[in-house]
């Protein structure tokens, strides 16, 4: 296909809040050989933007400055290394920045074919949250069928995804969420329980339904005083798995004796540093265990609002609310 000379693209001046955004015209990327130049029709936000637009998760080396970590579209051109896509092919991606522009350089091997039926819209909203649920929730957190797991931020991208994942494995899921409109989107989406934490002290109602057992996995987002409350939840052999720290604070004093008496596992991981072979490894384990789940509609992303690429201000300000229950996409074209 023939590529313009310039593109679009969400730029920022400085760190600050959402007002630091404005369009601006850049020329387009240059595609390794072993990268994919794709053109973008819709692309996620998620919160690392947010960290990444105020100054706090600068993007790694090598890496488009440009926000923006899933995109869905056409591939417009392949690197001269690259096999088993061609220009015009579909796909969506989990990008290492740029995806807040009308064309992206993508390593292939984070690029998968979106299902069947996903226009590009739901295509974008799957990458960055499914990724990361897969990597932390089932490679870390090891949660199998007939387990129990609490996801923190139910009704948030990641937390709407790891209630249905979970689901769909064979778990029992208890969620957390801040309102009771949330916690009916939880429940909905098939969570066994889901516990409003400005209402409810998570820590007995998981006690409540556990018989005092507790529950096998946490998966954790907010950080702060919720780590040591997370490690009175799990079971023997429990596993916490800490992904960010909406909080603030990424210290904690916790006692370590319960971690030693009932062998807790206490992990955690970001997905941006990972290598493309470690980011590639997790792509063939979503096209093999994930992807036939969606195509069978056994689990779908949830969007809540969508922005067209030049009010991605106004899609950052909605998401520093928390008012949303799932994804908040950008329409690129």
């Amino acid at each position: 296909m023939a590529l313009p000379a310039s593109m679009r693209h969400i730029a920022t001046r400085g760190a600050g809040g959402p007002e630091v955004m404005e369009l601006a015209e850049a020329p387009l990327p240059v595609p390794g050989p072993d990268e994919l130049l794709i053109e973008v029709h819709a692309a996620g936000v998620n919160r690392p933007d947010i960290q990444q637009r105020r100054g706090a998760y600068p993007p790694p080396p090598g890496a488009s400055p440009i926000l923006g970590l899933e995109v869905a579209g056409i591939v417009a051109c392949v690197g001269e290394a690259v096999t088993g896509w061609s220009p015009g092919d579909r796909v969506c991606a989990l990008t290492n920045g740029g995806g807040y522009a009308e064309y992206v350089a993508v390593p292939a091997a984070q690029c998968l074919p979106p299902p069947t039926s996903y226009d590009h819209l739901r295509a974008a909203a799957l990458p960055e949250t499914y990724f990361t649920v897969w990597a932390n929730l089932f490679e870390r957190g090891r949660l199998r069928a007939g387990e129990t797991a609490l996801i923190h931020g139910g009704s948030s991208g990641i937390g709407t995804t790891a209630i249905q994942l979970a689901k769909a494995f064979g778990a029992r899921v208890f969620a957390t969420a801040g309102s009771a409109e949330k916690c009916a989107a939880c429940l909905r989406l098939g969570a066994d329980l889901a516990i409003n934490y400005r209402a409810e002290d998570f820590v007995e109602a998981v006690a409540r339904a556990t018989e005092r057992r507790g529950v096998d996995v946490v998966l954790d987002m907010v950080g702060g005083d919720y780590i040591p409350r997370n490690i009175r939840c799990l079971a023997l052999e429990g596993r916490l798995v800490q992904i960010a720290f909406l909080q603030g604070s990424k210290v904690a004093e916790f006692d370590m004796l319960p971690v030693m008496t009932r062998r807790l596992t206490l992990t955690g991981s970001t997905m941006r540093p990972r290598t493309t072979a470690e980011k590639g490894a997790i792509a063939a384990a979503l096209r093999e265990k994930v992807w036939p789940l969606l195509e069978a509609g056994r689990c779908a992303p949830l969007i809540h609002a969508t922005f067209p690429l030049a009010e991605a201000a106004a899609a950052h300000a909605l998401m520093e609310t928390s008012a949303h229950i799932g994804k908040i996409m950008l329409k690129v074209r």
